[in-house]
């Protein structure tokens, strides 16, 4: 139903980055453990959760799942809220399946009524006192998809260069993004609208550059080596040695 809509409105105020202290995180704040259930990528370079689309696609069939499972839409949002295992276990004690007098945590017996609250207001903004005039609005999203294949870990940098955009724009137009490295492998990176003009020549003059200054250079570490010495030796600072191996202060390093 369409009027699902309104979950990622309640659940993160339509924020990718918005996160719970239980790690739930982005639009549709699917813990990783489900999202990666429902095809959602999670891992140091790239978490889907905060990708508008794919996680869309992943909210709508886990909704329809729960939906099958309970056979209530009502209870379906109820379980995404407090999970299919908990409302389970409430019903089974209850002998009950009607959402409006199942005893449920007061978090859960609320959760329906903001998504109704939240469809209220929204598709009558003027008997709520709002009144928007074009411009207090956001634009449009309008953007075009620009893909490529890297045999190496590439600096997003690298992708703003070649769009002629600041680094800032590629992480707000691509919030799935982690750190400051695309992963290797085949890549499809977002872009502002009209910005995709001139991009794979660019790109190929800026790849081809940095690929001749760090794409063979590769330091096989040796016993007594440290970050520090190894930086030192190739002229580099430590947090760029750090990120281009995908390695914190606190990790360890091994000799081969």
């Amino acid at each position: 139903p369409m009027d699902l809509k309104y979950v990622p409105v309640i659940e993160s105020a339509l924020r990718p980055h918005a996160s719970s202290i239980k790690n739930a995180v982005g639009y549709w704040q699917f813990l990783r453990p489900t999202g990666r259930r429902y095809g959602l990528r999670v891992d140091s370079f790239v978490d889907e959760r905060r990708n508008l689309f794919k996680s869309t696609h992943a909210a709508c069939r886990y909704l329809k799942d729960l939906n099958k499972q309970f056979n209530s839409y009502l209870l379906a949002v109820s379980a995404y809220n407090m999970g299919e295992y908990g409302l389970k276990r409430e019903i089974e004690a209850q002998k009950n399946t009607d959402f409006f007098t199942l005893y449920l945590p007061l978090q859960t017996q609320r959760y329906a009524f903001k998504l109704i609250t939240a469809k209220l207001i929204f598709e009558n903004q003027a008997r709520f006192g709002f009144k928007f005039e074009p411009g207090d609005l956001y634009p449009p999203f309008s953007y075009d998809q620009v893909r490529f294949k890297s045999e190496y870990r590439l600096p997003i940098e690298l992708i703003a260069r070649s769009a002629g955009i600041p680094f800032k724009t590629v992480k707000d137009y691509n919030p799935e993004l982690r750190g400051y490295y695309l992963d290797k492998g085949q890549l499809t990176i977002l872009v502002p609208k009209g910005r995709i003009k001139g991009f794979e020549d660019r790109f190929n003059a800026h790849y081809k550059s940095w690929k001749k200054e760090h794409g063979t250079r590769i330091h096989v570490v040796k016993r007594g080596e440290s970050l520090i010495g190894i930086s030192k030796k190739y002229n580099m600072s430590v947090s760029s040695l750090l990120k281009m191996n995908g390695l914190s202060l606190k990790g360890m390093i091994h000799p081969g």
